[in-house]
């Protein structure tokens, strides 16, 4: 008689067999914080940007580039460690999560794009890019990541754990190009981010992934009507939480407390800090 009762186990998508075999332990030296901000601003600054551009901006967007904004505030954070010195980056990377759906299962199933340089690209110049790269991811035609899910699709799941830390050695301990393999320059970036609140959730904490390398993960919740205390008088308010996970071997609470100011400013005011673009001409006529 078995101690448990059990199914005979499912085939197990490309993400859930790599999430198996990426954390061996539950030791960590994650720390958790949360931003709490006031959308108001950020929810018109998107309205007006929609209006004026025809281009779908979203709270992810903005995030995204308000990180990186951060970021360039602190560049200490935008660093990596590699044979247990800190190495930083010269560029700022951000690895935006995308919800998509198992083609085997048909179940959810998560995947990813990078956007490089979002320092350097004005707001509209990232929804293009995203957009592009989330559309090819969804249907399937990025070759780089189809590659990769097909590989981990067939590794028995005992060895997905050491191939993982395989990759992370060569890819950023030994940091080697590896693309001639079929693996991406920098595919994970500076900072990962996840829009929780697509999925409903007002908060969580996003644990980090190891082999990426990646010091900080920020989930973005979704927005929700809250009570507020403003000039003494209790007035209902649009809130969003920012649950940020970050490797505490490098980044510590002065890194957090500039990046979260950063933050701060970018949405309590999107328009001083990034302008409003022109009209198009198709958004004229």
């Amino acid at each position: 008689m078995p101690n448990l009762e059990l199914h005979p186990p499912r085939p197990t998508p490309p993400f859930r067999k790599i999430a198996i075999g990426t954390w061996a332990t539950s030791y960590d030296p994650q720390v958790y914080g949360t931003l709490t901000v006031r959308m108001e601003p950020a929810l018109e600054y998107i309205r007006e940007f929609r209006a004026r551009t025809g281009k779908r901006l979203t709270v992810t967007h903005l995030v995204a580039k308000g990180l990186a904004k951060a970021f360039e505030e602190m560049p200490d954070a935008n660093a990596i460690l590699r044979f247990h010195r800190v190495y930083f980056r010269k560029r700022i990377s951000v690895f935006m999560q995308v919800a998509m759906e198992d083609p085997e299962t048909g179940k959810p199933d998560l995947s990813g794009t990078t956007i490089h340089d979002v320092d350097q690209l004005d707001l509209a110049a990232i929804v293009d890019a995203t957009e592009k790269k989330v559309e090819a991811v969804r249907a399937r035609k990025d070759k780089e990541l189809e590659r990769s899910r097909s590989t981990f699709a067939s590794l028995p799941g005992f060895l997905v754990h050491w191939v993982l830390r395989a990759m992370s050695f060569l890819l950023y301990t030994l940091n080697l190009d590896l693309r001639r393999f079929g693996l991406p320059k920098d595919g994970f970036g500076s900072i990962m981010v996840t829009n929780i609140g697509s999925l409903g959730l007002d908060q969580a904490y996003v644990p980090l992934v190891p082999f990426s390398r990646v010091p900080m993960v920020v989930a973005v919740g979704k927005v929700a009507d809250e009570p507020v205390v403003e000039d003494g008088a209790i007035v209902p308010a649009k809130l969003m939480r920012m649950c940020a996970t970050f490797d505490h071997r490098f980044i510590d609470g002065a890194h957090a407390a500039v990046l979260s100011k950063s933050l701060r400013q970018t949405f309590a005011d999107p328009a001083a800090v990034f302008g409003l673009p022109e009209a198009t001409s198709e958004v004229r006529s």
